[in-house]
């Protein structure tokens, strides 16, 4: 299990973590969809935007190569307080922008009110619903990522 930064901690405590590892495999258990959860201090000054460089990370993660093309990438800067979600283009050409701003704002929501870890674990219950919908875990599914969150 990799040891996360001291940054990390102050916003996650190691429950919290496992809980978002727990939320990922139970959402998992019910598609065939991918689910990551990447954490980071800030936003690097290039690209300088979350969306942007959770589309980086997203590829730095090898999300791409998933079989269906549907990996989705939960990110989150935590010292300057900023999140995107990033769908790969099999899952994003079903749900679309509007279904990734409404995850985004109810984690918002959460995040505002001092809720990290349950808008992370909601977020992912809510992406694991949808890939559900639309990707269904087949009998010889198998799990293509690492379900614990990544740091860097």
């Amino acid at each position: 299990m990799p040891r996360h930064p001291g940054w990390v901690k102050r916003v996650f405590s190691e429950a919290d973590l496992d809980a978002m590892t727990e939320a990922i495999r139970r959402a998992e258990s019910r598609t065939s969809g991918e689910i990551r959860v990447h954490l980071e201090r800030r936003v690097p000054r290039e690209p300088g935007d979350a969306l942007a460089r959770a589309r980086q990370v997203f590829s730095a993660l090898g999300m791409e190569r998933t079989a269906l093309r549907n990996g989705v990438l939960i990110y989150l800067a935590l010292e300057d307080r900023k999140l995107a979600i990033v769908g790969d283009q099999g899952v994003h050409a079903r749900v679309g922008d509007a279904y990734w701003a409404g995850v985004r704002d109810l984690m918002v929501e959460a995040l505002r009110a001092g809720r990290a870890a349950e808008a992370v674990v909601s977020a992912v219950a809510e992406v694991g619903r949808v890939l559900a919908e639309h990707y269904p875990r087949g009998r010889d599914d198998v799990d293509e990522l690492p379900d614990r969150p990544s740091a860097s």
